[in-house]
């Protein structure tokens, strides 16, 4: 089955030339099929890449999925026309009477700054609080992953001594978690941030699971048992050449930035990326739409967050 998305939005084009099948809303609506509803709360400042970057990972699922896209009502952004803001994304006032089966809230480039001082965390903490009720499963990456920890659980961060920037070597460490099955036991990775959370601390929260980590970079994916919460603080949807490009922008803007680990065979950066996360991208996603979000989610979607 088809990813449900406007024609004219600029992922629809680039699937396409990959040969990944999608359909727009007017044939979906068609179809006998109640698609799973996915709302992407889209902090990123490259909007569009992002867009991409996560409708590829979800259309790679025989599940028909329609997305919907958010963007920060109280934030004004530079990277990503108004145009595009608003023919594509609506705000959480104009969704937040509605339920949806799942919800990915991405990463943003603010990790440096206490989470009381981004100007939208208001909004960031009112989409946490309306998840608990109208989402029946959530996935946040990357600095999501840490807002939502410290929003829901009391988490908090601390500044790296250096980037962690790289692909770095996981561990599932619950094999038997939906979320993980087929998975192998060692996988890859990429990561671009400037904080960290701890172990010790999440160990501290019995409702929280850590299911692969890392002994050069500590967790990667943490969960809930029944899967309503899901933590990753990498970036397995990221595309190949996604850590060149913010390296050589670095290099040309003259900031000291080390190369990427583990990405450039012979950390070389003239030399060939290594690109070894596809396939694992493709099956966490997959696993989260199967066993979290369609096999779990109710099929009226209204019902959500009923008791």
């Amino acid at each position: 089955m088809p990813l449900i998305i406007p024609n004219q939005l600029p992922a629809a084009e680039a699937l396409l030339n990959e040969n990944i099948f999608t359909m727009n809303r007017e044939r979906a609506v068609t179809q006998d099929i109640r698609p799973l509803e996915i709302l992407v709360v889209n902090l990123m400042p490259t909007k569009i890449a992002t867009e991409t970057q996560l409708a590829r990972v979800l259309a790679n699922t025989p599940l028909q999925v329609k997305l919907t896209l958010v963007c920060m009502d109280s934030h004004e952004s530079k990277n990503t026309s108004q145009e595009h803001l608003k023919t594509f994304y609506s705000t959480y006032e104009e969704i937040k009477n509605k339920k949806f089966d799942g919800m990915i809230l991405t990463g943003a480039p603010i990790e440096t700054l206490d989470f009381e001082e981004v100007d939208y965390w208001k909004e960031i903490c009112d989409i946490f609080e309306y998840s608990k009720t109208n989402v029946h499963s959530s996935m946040h990456i990357c600095w999501g992953a840490q807002a939502a920890l410290y929003y829901h659980y009391g988490i908090r961060k601390y500044l790296t001594d250096g980037k962690v920037f790289g692909v770095f070597e996981q561990k599932v460490v619950r094999t038997h978690n939906p979320l993980m099955r087929g998975f192998d036991e060692y996988f890859y990775a990429p990561h671009s941030r400037h904080t960290m959370i701890r172990k010790e601390e999440v160990l501290q929260h019995p409702e929280l699971r850590i299911l692969a980590e890392s002994d050069e970079v500590g967790p990667h994916i943490m969960a809930t048992d029944n899967g309503r919460q899901i933590f990753i603080l990498g970036h397995q949807e990221y595309d190949k050449d996604t850590l060149a490009n913010e390296y050589f922008r670095d290099v040309n803007k003259g900031l000291n930035i080390e190369v990427p680990k583990n990405y450039f065979r012979n950390d070389d950066p003239q030399s060939d990326i290594m690109f070894r996360w596809r396939g694992h991208a493709s099956l966490l996603f997959s696993n989260w739409l199967n066993y979290y979000v369609y096999q779990a989610t109710p099929y009226d979607v209204d019902a959500i967050g009923r008791k």
